[in-house]
């Protein structure tokens, strides 16, 4: 074989193995509660995330490189979530994970990410302490992201709707025991204390409770005018039926997951009236919501999307971070980091249009001024009036 020969051969070789490399898919963990109570905000936000990584993948992808979903079912438990996480890190070598939705399960597993500096976008789970797990001076740099409504903000628009807007001077907090709710509950606690409310009951139920009677009681026996909750699942509705019980109806304003299809279906009537901060109702009031909401009952066979801030959320998170790993030119974690912090791509989302979301000190891409109030209205939730 002659020299020349050699060399078209070598040539062709690297040109093909470059190509193999180039052509690597992106893997993007996907981590989450895909069964049990809290299984509607996993899968809805698994689905959305589906959907944005197909329109991504049909574009031709990112870096010339397609999208390729580590999916995982953390079961709401911390155990499984860190057991998650080592997998989707060690084994699989995502280069970012997307997901969690409740709060412990956050907290627990996302250690794992900051220390190997890979990026996590945080897309339902909404405990304040998520993105500031690792921050200075502890940490040089935080790898912790966040497109959610935090409970700072939540809790301030559920007193703000109760005590400045609906005039209630007493009212009474339930809140499960989980770190989601009892976090959630000393936030709404201080925003309380800022406006010079103290609650005349503050009562706790486990996951799966399903009698409220004792909570209800010492809250109607103090005068509460209306209840104030945090939860993640069906228990919300038992909170509903258990007032219908007493023949004892008072407002229920509570955190974003009175949302969720299992407190509408399991509340039925019961739930109608409640009112919750919502960053995204499914409701077409924009051609990209449309084109959303679209997507998703086409590709799911459904009406009424489970969660539907959970996959709002969850197909934002993915451009989002679509949108820094094409600035970043790699899927080096520390380069998309430092992308995130500085984007300066305008990300259009169906919750919002993404303008410089993140800083290095700041990891909240959903501000104060975004979410809105929603109601529950015959099985949907509703613009409040």
């Amino acid at each position: 074989m002659s020299y020349k020969m050699k060399a078209v051969i070598a040539s062709a070789l690297v040109s093909w193995s470059v190509a193999g490399i180039a052509a690597e898919p992106i893997k993007i963990g996907v981590s989450g509660p895909l069964t049990g109570g809290s299984a509607p905000m996993g899968v809805s936000m698994r689905d959305g995330v589906k959907i944005a990584v197909a329109e991504i993948n049909a574009k031709g992808g990112v870096l010339g490189r397609q999208f390729q979903l580590v999916e995982r079912d953390d079961e709401a438990k911390n155990e499984r979530g860190v057991q998650v996480a080592q997998e989707l890190i060690n084994k699989e070598k995502v280069v970012a994970t997307v997901g969690y939705a409740n709060t412990g399960v956050a907290l627990a597993s996302q250690r794992f990410y900051q220390e190997a500096k890979i990026p996590v976008m945080n897309n339902i789970a909404t405990g304040t302490a998520i993105t500031k797990q690792f921050v200075a001076p502890e940490h040089k740099d935080n790898y912790i992201f966040r497109i959610a409504a935090s409970d700072t903000i939540q809790s301030a628009m559920i007193v703000e709707e109760a005590i400045s807007k609906r005039k209630f001077t007493k009212v009474a907090i339930l809140a499960d025991s989980t770190n989601y709710g009892q976090l959630g509950r000393e936030d709404l606690e201080k925003a309380l204390t800022a406006k010079g409310i103290k609650p005349v009951a503050v009562e706790k139920f486990n996951i799966k409770d399903v009698d409220m009677t004792a909570q209800l009681l010492k809250a109607k026996q103090g005068g509460a005018q209306a209840i104030l909750t945090y939860g993640i699942g069906p228990e919300l509705a038992q909170i509903a039926n258990g007032m219908e019980k007493l023949g004892w109806k008072v407002p229920m304003i509570g955190s974003w997951t009175l949302s969720m299809g299992n407190f509408l279906d399991n509340a039925g009537k019961n739930g109608d009236g409640a009112r919750m901060p919502q960053t995204f109702i499914q409701d077409a009031t924009t051609p990209k919501r449309k084109s959303f909401i679209d997507a998703y009952q086409k590709a799911y066979k459904v009406d009424r999307i489970p969660s539907p801030v959970s996959a709002a959320q969850g197909y934002d998170s993915v451009y989002v971070l679509a949108a820094a790993i094409k600035q970043a030119g790699t899927t080096d974690g520390v380069k998309v980091r430092e992308a995130l912090e500085n984007l300066t791509e305008k990300v259009e989302g169906v919750v919002t249009t993404y303008s410089k979301p993140f800083t290095h000190d700041d990891h909240e891409a959903i501000k104060t001024g975004i979410p809105v109030m929603g109601e529950a209205k015959g099985g949907h939730i509703v613009l409040a009036k």
